[in-house]
Order: C-alpha cells, then sequence, then structure tokens
C-alpha cells in the first residue's frame, strides 16, 4: 500500500445509524456486529440478517440463533 493512505477508526467511518460488520482476517468468520446508539433493542434491519444468514449461517434476529453469535462481539 502507498504511504499516503489514510486509515479511519472503523466508528469513526461510519454515520450514526450505520450497522458494521467486522470479519475475522484469518478466519473469515464474523467478529462482530456494530449497532449504532440506541438501535441494541431493535431487530437488526432485514438486509444485514440476510447477509448474516447467507454468509455466515446466523440470523441475529432468531432467538434460537443467538447460541451462534458466540464468540461474536456487539459493539
Amino acid at each position: 500500500m502507498s504511504s499516503d493512505v489514510e486509515y479511519f477508526e472503523f466508528e469513526d467511518s461510519l454515520d450514526e445509524d450505520d450497522f458494521g460488520l467486522i470479519i475475522c482476517g484469518k478466519s473469515g468468520k464474523l467478529k462482530g456486529l456494530f449497532i449504532p446508539k440506541g438501535k441494541e433493542d431493535e431487530p437488526i434491519p432485514e438486509t444485514i440478517a440476510e447477509i448474516c444468514l447467507a454468509v455466515f449461517d446466523v440470523d441475529p434476529n432468531e432467538d434460537e440463533d443467538k447460541d451462534s453469535l458466540e464468540g461474536v462481539t456487539i459493539h
């Protein structure tokens, strides 16, 4: 990479209502899910839930899949 690349903290790159997926660079597994302040008790938006289900085989909105989120940090 070029030395003129500017790096940002993950949270600083998001708008106040953005969600974010954090994926482990080594394993490719879901490592974390960033949920914006005030949205912690609301369902995860359907598009994000569909990505989690299709790629990581986890639906973050299903109570039965909550055990599958073990090791995933909610930020």
